[in-house]
């Protein structure tokens, strides 16, 4: 019992530190700051890590890289956007 709380603690804590820069993003839609590589990294980081946590059998892994897994696909997106976008303005025409 103690395991799955010190678990929950640890994965509650680390997706709540996300939250700020997730909604950040969201909210002034500006991901200039963010790395690519580092979000692309990130994102199939967290998805491992929601895959480790089905194999095993840990709630509060699964839980807690399910969400943060969600929002850093919702900033990722934004990134990819946002390069593409600023890629197409700066070739010559």
């Amino acid at each position: 019992m103690e395991t799955e709380l010190i678990g929950g603690l640890a994965a509650t804590l680390t997706t709540a530190s996300f939250l700020p820069q997730a909604a950040r993003v969201i909210r002034t839609n500006d991901t200039a700051a963010i790395s690519l590589w580092m979000y692309l990294l990130f994102t199939f980081g967290v998805a491992l890590w929601g895959a480790y946590g089905l194999l095993i059998g840990s709630r509060p892994v699964v839980v807690a890289n399910a969400v943060t897994l969600t929002l850093a696909l919702v900033i990722l997106v934004q990134k990819i956007r946002h390069v593409r976008a600023a890629r197409t303005k700066s070739r010559p025409r």
